[in-house]
């Protein structure tokens, strides 16, 4: 299913839909991730996926309790994704790309706080079982990475004064399930 050509609009219509609810997915990973949500990550997966980050080789349901320890070990953490590019194999399966940006702000032993911005690309094959998109394999490449020092503490600048959140654990009170 590539392009529009020699489709009717009921399956240009489907295959819109299926690229919402896969982009639907992809904003939940981030999401999740940021708010400290075990269940809202597991939910992103098949649990049989097929996960490869590098540092972890492995299914999904094994990947998420330790992607949350990392996420858990920063006291701030921010994940952004691009548009995705999707093509669909079939009316169940689809590839998708996107581009990434994550960060890990951590306090340090001498008060300061700071850690790192990286970026890279997500390269996933979805699958759609019982009318549900998740993904069924993944692939992350790390692309770049540059530190961040100097960031703020955890009061407003006085000078700026814009609120600080801080997620340090599941369940913040702002978090809303989407």
């Amino acid at each position: 299913m590539v392009g529009c050509a020699g489709m009717n609009m009921e399956t240009q219509l489907q295959e819109l839909l299926d690229k919402q609810a896969i982009t639907d997915v992809l904003q939940r990973y981030s999401r999740t991730l940021d708010w400290l949500d075990d269940a809202g990550q597991a939910g992103c997966y098949w649990p049989e996926a097929h996960i490869d980050y590098g540092f972890f080789t492995g299914t999904a349901a094994d990947f998420v309790p330790v992607v949350m320890a990392i996420e858990r070990a920063s006291q701030r953490r921010w994940h952004f994704l691009s548009a995705p590019a999707i093509r669909f194999h079939s009316a169940d399966q689809a590839s998708a790309e996107c581009y990434g940006m994550a960060t890990g702000i951590r306090q340090q032993d001498d008060g300061s706080w700071s850690g790192g911005l990286y970026g890279g690309r997500y390269l996933d094959e979805f699958e759609r079982r019982d009318s549900e998109w998740r993904i069924g394999r993944r692939q992350y490449i790390m692309d770049w990475k540059t530190p961040l020092d100097d960031q703020p503490g955890n009061e407003p600048n006085p000078d700026f004064p814009l609120p600080v959140l801080q997620i340090i654990a599941s369940g913040h009170p702002a978090y809303r399930v989407m």
